[in-house]
């Protein structure tokens, strides 16, 4: 698939959204990529997920235990992707503030994860996985999204294996230019759900 192709089914799906939106990073956009919307077609889903699972393998030259995502966006994403590489896939919740393996979920000493997203816009989700993977005695050997907002700038430590990179442009909360402060912020994200 070309990015034409995978930006035009997340239009299909009613995933590019417009308004004021507060990221989970802080961050304030006029422009939102509803990931959920894409994952609600299991078709849909399966076609972006085979891809981006096909990519992220092009790319890791050796054998993968696990898949682990971030909860909530990266949950359906890398269930997916786990099942088209017929892996087991687990997630960490915030607990806190904090990421934790719940659910009876574990991630053995030594056990190589892949780490997969719904979309990266700054890596610190990304981040905070990554680390509570590690935390546990996994070994991070990629990481992949089925959108990069960050256009590759995001440091997590490892190449972003992504279907798209898109640019959205985003705003520091005390930089919101006057015309998105007159729209009513939407906060989408999940960062701070308890």
């Amino acid at each position: 698939m070309n990015k034409e192709e995978i930006i035009n089914e997340f239009i299909e799906a009613g995933a590019l959204l417009e308004g004021h939106f507060e990221l989970s990073s802080g961050l304030h956009s006029a422009q939102y990529i509803q990931c959920a919307r894409v994952m609600m077609d299991h078709y849909r889903a399966e076609k972006l997920c085979k891809e981006l699972a096909k990519i992220i393998m092009t790319n890791i030259k050796t054998s993968v235990d696990l898949v682990v995502s971030p909860a909530m966006g990266g949950v359906l994403v890398g269930y997916e992707v786990a099942r088209q590489l017929n892996l087991p896939s687990v997630f960490f919740e915030r607990v806190n503030g904090r990421f934790e393996l719940r659910r009876g979920f574990e991630i053995k000493k030594g056990f190589k994860c892949l780490m997969i997203e719904d979309i990266i816009t700054t890596g610190m989700s990304s981040n905070e996985c990554i680390a509570a993977i590690k935390e546990h005695g996994g070994e991070v050997i990629g990481a992949g999204c089925l959108i990069d907002r960050s256009m590759g700038t995001a440091e997590i430590g490892l190449p972003i294996a992504s279907l798209a990179e898109i640019y959205i442009e985003t705003y520091e909360a005390n930089s919101v230019p006057d015309w998105l402060s007159l729209i009513p912020i939407t906060k989408p994200g999940s960062r701070k759900i308890t």
